[in-house]
């Protein structure tokens, strides 16, 4: 199957990352490199592209495709959480903009071998990482009882996350349940009738919620968020493309404590603690899809765009002090 995807929110990414013709831009979620492409459409021969994707096929995919653009461009198949790192082994010194669209890329819903559509009969994998150990089969067969309600319920947010948790125990005490197909019975089964009547498939959330417990999505991801920050270069911007509400508080969060780190009790008159403004907060309420793209993604309903910019030396000294 080619590797594709649509990028999601594309022209307001673009519009808030603003790429320069010189710059050095990282998309840590390369995917299937499609805004990889618009921003090395955007770059000359003297700009760089650092594209990172955990998933080895995505990066192939993404350096043929991305192949005929002038600039520079690096591929490196590894997780954006260790951005700092990948930098310095580089010899990179800094950001002019970053983009993170988290979650899980077009193609590998699409493809039924990896496991995380709810739409194919398939085996149960999940994971970005092929090399990875813990797959979806894993965690439905070998997880408790609890702990299967504690994802269903957390990451996944569903309602009925106790019951699917206790029958996919009971299924699998019969034997080891091992494809795709047979855990959409399993929850189908565990859904009242009435509440498969209306909304979105039984199985959404349950395989979101495994999908990000195979691959450790929110784990480190505030941290991760304040290494971008970090990497950034003066007015350089970085954009995140989240799915999941746990991912937007996350972003909603971190950018807000990047803005203002003050933990200086309310009442006083002005800061003393020291901790400076590190930039701002270009969005203070998440951009959406429009509804034009609605009509050709529908998969972009869900996705919220949120924009920090890092601040300069001196407007960073100029926040010392204030509230």
């Amino acid at each position: 199957m080619e590797f594709r995807h649509r990028p999601v929110l594309l022209a307001e990414t673009l519009k808030g990352l603003a790429p320069r013709a010189n710059g050095v831009y990282a998309d840590g979620t390369l995917g299937g490199g499609g805004h990889a492409a618009a921003i090395c459409a955007r770059l000359a021969s003297d700009g760089l592209l650092l594209g990172i994707d955990r998933d080895a096929a995505a990066v192939a995919a993404a350096r043929e495709r991305l192949h005929a653009y002038p600039c520079a461009k690096l591929f490196v198949q590894g997780d954006f959480k260790n951005i700092a790192r990948i930098l310095r082994e580089n010899e990179l010194c800094g950001l002019d903009g970053a983009l993170l669209d988290l979650g899980v890329s077009s193609f590998q819903l699409d493809e039924p071998d990896r496991g995380f559509s709810y739409m194919h009969d398939a085996p149960l994998d999940m994971r970005m990482d092929a090399s990875a150990k813990l797959t979806a089969e894993d965690v439905v067969n070998d997880y408790s009882q609890d702990a299967l309600t504690r994802i269903l319920a957390q990451y996944g947010e569903e309602r009925w996350a106790s019951r699917i948790g206790a029958f996919i125990v009971k299924r699998r005490n019969a034997g080891r349940i091992s494809r795709t197909g047979e855990l959409v019975d399993i929850v189908k089964a565990a859904v009242p009738a009435s509440a498969r009547r209306a909304g979105p498939h039984p199985a959404k959330r349950s395989f979101q919620a495994l999908r990000i417990e195979v691959n450790g999505e929110l784990d480190g991801l505030d941290a991760a968020l304040d290494a971008f920050i970090d990497c950034l270069r003066p007015r350089a911007r970085l954009c995140v493309i989240s799915f999941h509400s746990l991912e937007d508080r996350i972003v909603k969060e971190v950018f807000a404590r990047r803005e203002n780190p003050c933990v200086c009790p309310k009442n006083l008159p002005a800061c003393v603690c020291g901790k400076l403004s590190c930039g701002r907060r270009i969005t203070r309420k998440p951009i959406r899809a429009s509804e034009a793209e609605l009509l050709e993604n529908p998969r972009a309903r869900s996705a919220k765009l949120r924009i920090f910019e890092k601040g300069t030396s001196a407007q960073r000294a100029a926040s010392e002090g204030t509230r």
